[in-house]
């Protein structure tokens, strides 16, 4: 009991750098202490005392914020920070050094007898207020964004976000360096934005990157057809946009908004 102990306030000064000392883990972080008395009701649970489980539980919620069923199985190392509004299910199982936030739900999505809420590997991470919910499995290593809502499995290192849960997958590197020479070519600075970023400007960008290396593509290719018609030699390199000139127009164009607030006329 004491050397679990030890491993749950070691994670605790791993995973919080505002933990300072020992005696204020144990005295002051409810989701240490949640997880200390689950083990307690886990057993009474797995002893048929289910009543008295559950009303330790019960008992446990309203002290520490945190509801963790006595049946749910949980691993070594795990740590709840903050802990209010996190929610556990009956049919829960989570690996070892998991790391759940406030307002963490692992939920069901059914009323049916049997596995219905969420399994966890180990090394998981989710983020405040994701609900994660239904027997599905979130491989190892993987993280869930804060506020997700997640009813499908996640792989193993894989990150899922948004509502619904979707994967955030790696980007081709091609496509990236392709739309940094286009983004380039036009003068325009693309924000280093990437495939995988789950900011919506950055997939409108890249989708107009994309749409633009198409048609310049066709337009190369239908003025080498005319040059080979006509011998007649065309320039096709779009030209580069003037930063001076653009910092210029945009100047004037500051002036000439000032002076209509000041003039009404």
């Amino acid at each position: 009991m004491f050397s679990r102990l030890k491993e749950d306030i070691a994670c605790i000064f791993e995973r919080d750098p505002a933990a300072r000392n020992t005696f204020e883990i144990l005295t002051s972080y409810p989701g240490l202490h949640a997880v200390v008395i689950h083990r307690l009701t886990h057993r009474l649970w797995q002893a048929r005392f289910f009543w008295l489980a559950r009303i330790i539980s019960h008992l446990t919620r309203w002290v520490t914020g945190v509801e963790i069923h006595p049946g749910a199985v949980i691993g070594r190392r795990f740590f709840i920070d903050h802990g209010m509004g996190v929610v556990i299910g009956e049919t829960a199982v989570i690996g070892e050094d998991c790391t759940l936030y406030h307002g963490v739900t692992l939920g069901g999505t059914s009323w049916e007898a049997g596995k219905r809420h969420p399994t966890l590997g180990s090394n998981v991470v989710i983020g405040a207020g994701a609900k994660v919910l239904g027997p599905i499995e979130i491989g190892d290593g993987a993280r869930v964004g804060s506020n997700a809502v997640v009813v499908k499995p996640v792989p193993a290192g894989a990150t899922a976000i948004g509502v619904p849960g979707r994967l955030v997958e790696a980007g081709d590197h091609g496509d990236d360096a392709r739309r940094k020479e286009m983004a380039s070519k036009m003068g325009f600075d693309a924000y280093g934005a990437t495939q995988d970023a789950p900011d919506p400007v950055a997939n409108a960008i890249n989708c107009m990157l994309d749409h633009i290396h198409v048609m310049d593509k066709r337009m190369q290719s239908m003025c080498e057809a005319i040059k080979q018609v006509s011998g007649e030699q065309l320039d096709t390199e779009l030209p580069s946009l003037d930063s001076c000139e653009i910092a210029s127009t945009a100047e004037e164009l500051n002036k000439m908004d000032q002076k209509s607030e000041t003039d009404p006329d």
